[in-house]
């Protein structure tokens, strides 16, 4: 990998320059990020001891929660830190890193939303064998799927990109290491990784989008035809915090694929990467726990039980 690259060290522009406006960033980012853990951990925590969040729903929440800590843990402290010190270089070594595990997690949680939208079209639709099909073993089953498609999908654009050389320019126009800003400031030919690059993304967000509608066609139409408004309201409360969640992982996405302007192509992107690595996973567990009474119930007697064991 040395022998291919002549610059070592990158320099990340970030997001600003005015000192003010970091100072603002800096806080913004940092309680967000705390947020975004605690509330995870809490689903997480949650769904390990409450003996009535044993379900496939829950056990995909909980993974879903992982990943969120994983994928902003992977962005937000190294940026953090930066702003702290006011060191924004970052080594090819760590560049590398970040990029391969961003995009690791990144990928695996959109496989991961198809997965949880097939969980529940089989509770809506096939209530009666829910359980037989939604089993333990096929629920372990499709989380190490989506891991593995999320590895096929990103090794083969990766593997190329660490051949790339660096000579003229080791700015990078973003935050942390992302593709784009990368190949733009490479002096090698990156038509076929862009190419590549392109095909990966566009095909992970298309395959999980045509089962995540696909789902919800099947879930709406099932709906209807439950004869009273009650049954419906329930159904739908149920699919509810997922079709959220889905709705703003997908919809900061597609910002990403709208053409711009040259200029405004790597604020934008900036943008939306901040909005998906720090928002995102702070809102998801808000999202799931406001509207699910389970886990609000489940939340009381965990506080309830700390409670008691903190008087004795």
């Amino acid at each position: 990998m040395r022998n291919h690259t002549a610059i070592t060290t990158f320099i990340l522009l970030g997001l600003t320059d005015d000192p003010q406006l970091q100072v603002f960033l800096f806080i913004f980012l940092f309680i967000t990020y705390m947020l975004s853990i605690t509330g995870n951990l809490t689903i997480i925590t949650l769904t390990v001891v409450d003996s009535h969040l044993k379900t496939p729903m829950y056990f995909f929440l909980q993974n879903f929660s992982c990943l969120e800590i994983s994928f902003t843990t992977a962005c937000i402290p190294r940026f953090l830190y930066s702003i702290s010190t006011g060191d924004r270089t970052i080594t090819y070594d760590a560049c590398a890193t970040q990029l391969f595990f961003t995009d690791l997690f990144g990928v695996t949680e959109f496989f991961l939303l198809a997965t949880m939208s097939y969980d529940r079209y089989v509770a809506i639709c096939k209530p009666l064998h829910y359980m037989t099909i939604m089993n333990s073993k096929v629920c372990k089953t499709m989380i190490v799927i989506c891991w593995i498609s999320a590895l096929i999908i990103i090794l083969p654009p990766l593997g190329i990109g660490l051949r790339l050389e660096f000579c003229d320019s080791n700015i990078i126009d973003h935050f942390g290491c992302d593709a784009n800003p990368l190949l733009k400031i490479s002096c090698s030919d990156t038509w076929l990784i862009e190419q590549m690059v392109i095909a990966s993304a566009v095909l992970t967000f298309i395959i999980t989008l045509i089962c995540v509608v696909l789902s919800y066609i099947y879930i709406i139409r099932t709906i209807i035809k439950f004869p009273s408004v009650q049954q419906r309201k329930k159904a739908f409360s149920t699919c509810s915090s997922h079709m959220i969640v889905v709705s703003i992982t997908y919809g900061s996405c597609i910002f990403i694929y709208i053409k711009p302007s040259a200029k405004e192509e790597a604020t934008l992107n900036k943008g939306v990467t901040v909005l998906i690595s720090s928002i995102s996973p702070m809102l998801n567990p808000f999202i799931y726990t406001l509207r699910n009474k389970q886990v609000k119930q489940a939340s009381s007697d965990f506080l309830k039980k700390i409670a008691y064991l903190l008087r004795k």
